[in-house]
């Protein structure tokens, strides 16, 4: 490790094989926290590469606890987090709406390490109960038509990264690997990104694989569509930007998509929209996302899958989805 942090600090990039060799040297435990944390370090000051990303990648999946839920052929839309935007839950909220129109989900999630409330947390706050047990989670996709895969529980290996996380609160580049880690290997996905940059490395590493895929960043800095400008989106048809206009709205300002100052408020808006029950702004936001991901997964026009968004929120398909799976996880 320290030949490693020695080539790091005079500004070397790693190779794929390295980065992989670093990060599982970190996961079983043999890296004290003052190497973990200027490793760390090193990728807040300058760009990572798309073989140390890949390398990375390759490391949290051989450690991880993997689940096979392909007879499900799930979607799983996640964002990287790390945007400092403070938005309220728009990627699980619309995990949910997309479970309601029909289409399996496997949701990746996490505690907020850089905002408020993580996935985990408002999921958490509401009831939902976490676990990797196979037979529970088939169930849960089975009959509620989503699952939700807790990072900490699939990434037993993270342990000895997340108090170093949680004590910096700050983005670092494992803000950029959730989506590139769910345990489930799903060959559909959403993923909302940070920045232009990375929008470049995930493209470079999805472009070349048989997932279906949607790869978004707003160009005012959200990582997922937040309907307050243009959304910069790639998939296996190309590049496109994609407005507000296209599903017919008008601009949102950014603090009607905002996220509270607690779980608490969190979890309050989270239940307003599976109910029909939100703001314009906040259904409008929920239904953009969602309809893009039932979209991809139906390879239909964008407008048409708001309209399914839309209707699986009116006919209370979204929060049956919500329900089945709290009541899953009281049973």
């Amino acid at each position: 490790m320290k030949e490693i942090l020695t080539r790091l600090t005079q500004h070397q990039k790693l190779n794929q094989q390295e980065a992989k060799d670093a990060l599982l040297f970190i996961g079983s435990g043999a890296a004290d926290p003052y190497q973990v944390t200027t490793f760390l370090s090193v990728f807040m000051m300058r760009s990572i590469s798309v073989n140390e990303l890949a390398g990375f990648r390759d490391a949290l999946l051989e450690l991880c606890v993997a689940i096979d839920l392909s007879a499900y052929n799930p979607i799983d839309l996640c964002g990287t987090g790390g945007d400092g935007k403070d938005t309220f839950n728009i990627s699980t909220l619309s995990s949910f709406v997309t479970a309601g129109a029909g289409i399996h989900v496997a949701k990746h999630g996490n505690y907020g390490v850089s905002s408020s409330c993580g996935s985990s947390n408002v999921l958490e706050y509401l009831g939902i109960r976490f676990a990797n047990d196979a037979d529970f989670l088939e169930r849960c996709i089975d009959k509620a038509g989503i699952c939700v895969l807790h990072a900490p529980l699939f990434h037993p290996a993270m342990k000895h990264v997340a108090p170093i996380r949680k004590a910096l609160g700050l983005k670092t580049f494992f803000n950029m690997l959730g989506p590139l880690v769910n345990p489930c290997s799903p060959k559909r996905q959403i993923v909302g990104v940070f920045n232009l940059a990375l929008f470049r490395l995930y493209h470079f590493l999805f472009q070349d694989t048989d997932k279906q895929f949607c790869i978004l960043h707003a160009l005012d800095g959200y990582d997922e569509i937040s309907l307050t400008g243009a959304t910069k989106a790639v998939s296996k048809k190309g590049e496109q930007l994609i407005r507000p206009s296209d599903f017919g709205l008008t601009p949102l300002s950014p603090t009607s998509i905002g996220g509270g100052n607690s779980v608490s408020d969190a979890a309050t808006i989270f239940m307003n929209v599976l109910n029909n029950k939100a703001t314009p702004a906040q259904h409008q936001v929920v239904c953009a996302n969602a309809g893009t991901a039932i979209a991809t997964a139906l390879d239909i026009p964008l407008i048409e899958g708001y309209v399914k968004a839309e209707e699986s929120i009116a006919s209370g398909k979204a929060v049956q989805a919500f329900n089945k799976l709290l009541a899953l996880s009281k049973a």
